[in-house]
């Protein structure tokens, strides 16, 4: 009876796991589509954009609004399956965060955190998903570190455009970090990889995660500032797209422990 409690725990938990990679697929596809809609007019004025299907006039707006809308309409039907508490936090990611996000380059040189925070509020929402509680401290410094992961990664991607966002009046953190972005983006990585050490640590992961994921986040973020030459703007692309090597190491150090745990 034991062993059959267990296993059917695990299978829910498996339901609400595809259930939040149904619903972050969606609405993140969803929030492309509606970032492209509000830039559409900077877009085509920057060389880098300009000729992306909207600024180009392959898509029309309208096509892009209803193809955005069919997006986000399972988002909003799988919300009806959630939990109250993971819902609340679905709900406030979507009207308070994310939905003001395209407009941030306008208002602060920050858009780069508020893209983190976007991001990343989904490892909130997912913890509230399956375990239907408060995610505890360690999940919300894990928040925090991911938040200055992606301000590094994306203040990388942001350089290919500091010249164009400068001429059009746009902010980012590219701009306001100036000659200072390595120092900067070094102590930030630092912050990621101590908040990633320290949850896993208060989460009780194993050696996998020690070894695989918190190594691997150390030696990607000493390479990536070490190698990243600032004046090329080709090399700002690549190291960015580097860190997607880094994510798929993390998780496999999370995959190993979860084996391993198993097995047991």
């Amino acid at each position: 009876m034991g062993f059959d409690h267990r296993r059917a725990e695990r299978y829910v938990a498996d339901i609400r796991i595809f259930e939040q990679n149904v619903l972050v697929r969606h609405w993140l596809h969803g929030m492309c589509v509606y970032n492209d809609i509000c830039d559409a007019d900077f877009d085509g004025r920057v060389e880098r954009t300009k000729n992306r299907p909207l600024p180009a006039g392959i898509v029309s707006i309208s096509g892009a609004a209803i193809f955005c809308t069919s997006l986000f309409i399972p988002v909003i039907y799988l919300l009806s399956y959630e939990n109250p508490l993971s819902r609340t936090l679905e709900l406030i990611g979507i009207c308070f965060i994310h939905s003001l996000y395209p407009f941030m380059k306008r208002w602060t040189y920050w858009p780069q955190a508020w893209l983190g925070l976007s991001f990343n509020w989904g490892i909130l929402v997912a913890w509230a998903s399956i375990d239907d509680r408060v995610p505890p401290v360690g999940l919300w410094i894990m928040c925090i570190g991911s938040i200055c992961w992606t301000i590094v990664y994306d203040t990388i991607y942001a350089c290919q455009d500091r010249e164009d966002d400068a001429r059009l009046g746009l902010k980012s953190t590219a701009l306001l970090f100036g000659d200072q972005v390595k120092p900067i983006l070094a102590v930030l990585s630092a912050v990621f990889v101590l908040a990633l050490a320290y949850t896993g640590r208060e989460l009780g992961q194993n050696i996998g995660f020690a070894i695989v994921s918190c190594g691997s986040a150390v030696v990607h973020s000493v390479w990536q500032l070490w190698a990243w030459d600032v004046d090329n703007g080709k090399d700002h692309r690549a190291k960015f797209e580097s860190n997607g090597i880094l994510a798929v190491m993390i998780w496999l150090g999370l995959v190993y422990d979860y084996i391993c745990a198993l097995a047991r």
